[in-house]
């Protein structure tokens, strides 16, 4: 009888938790005390969930399956969306619609003629589309790069600038993060390379994010006085 009721003890004792595993994102033991059964990925479809189907190469039909629901969650996961649930909203599709953008730019990047052409080598950053690229004239020397710039209330500051100091190995006295292959342009606002996804909302406070693989060339590329030039506007600014 006391082997019964302790079975039952445990077994209710499972039953209660699993429902508090579940709210704090962790999946809930069985309760014969196997291993946990991953929680299923069940988001509705969303307002842009052809867009988001599209874009990822699912089947574009409008109705969210699990499928559909895992790959939109991987890639809100890869590139910081919160929350990462699987729901095409409109970050989520702002992101993807970006992503378009940047491909679509090809090899001609500055085809409109909005960087200048008379300065010489010259770093261009395009706040619309968050891309940069280095060109000499109209020669395309690196490029173009996909960058997070300054999100709303912190934007990165346009015009025409000039590369003042660069610091390889520099950490910020104000947010205390580090800031490899700083080329400081305008203050405090600088090109650097950062440790995360450069398409991952809201945006920086100012600086150029960067890959650290396009850091690195920018700085082998660029030096103390050469020039910026910084135009548009960064979405959801």
């Amino acid at each position: 009888m006391g082997d019964i009721r302790r079975r039952g003890a445990a077994l209710l004792a499972a039953v209660l938790a699993a429902p508090l595993a579940v709210a704090f994102g962790a999946a809930p033991a069985a309760a014969d005390g196997t291993a946990p059964v991953a929680a299923a990925c069940t988001a509705g479809a969303g307002p842009h969930q052809k867009e988001a189907e599209r874009f990822l190469g699912r089947p574009v039909d409008g109705r969210q399956s699990r499928a559909d629901c895992e790959a939109i969650r991987a890639f809100q996961r890869k590139h910081l969306i919160t929350p990462s649930a699987g729901f095409a909203g409109p970050v989520t599709r702002r992101v993807m619609d970006l992503m378009d953008r940047q491909r679509a730019a090809g090899a001609t990047p500055n085809a409109d003629g909005r960087c200048p052409v008379d300065k010489g080598r010259i770093a261009c950053v395009d706040l619309t589309r968050q891309l940069s690229w280095v060109q000499d004239g109209r020669k395309l020397v690196y490029g173009p790069v996909p960058v997070r710039t300054g999100r709303d209330g912190y934007e990165t500051r346009t015009g025409l600038k000039k590369i003042s100091w660069r610091n390889i190995d520099h950490v910020s006295t104000i947010y205390h993060v580090a800031m490899p292959y700083s080329q400081f342009f305008d203050g405090g606002q600088a090109f650097h390379s950062v440790g995360m996804s450069v398409w991952s909302p809201p945006g920086s406070h100012g600086c150029v994010n960067m890959t650290p693989r396009d850091a690195k060339k920018y700085w082998e590329l660029l030096r103390t006085g050469d020039e910026v030039y910084v135009w548009g506007r960064k979405p959801g600014t």
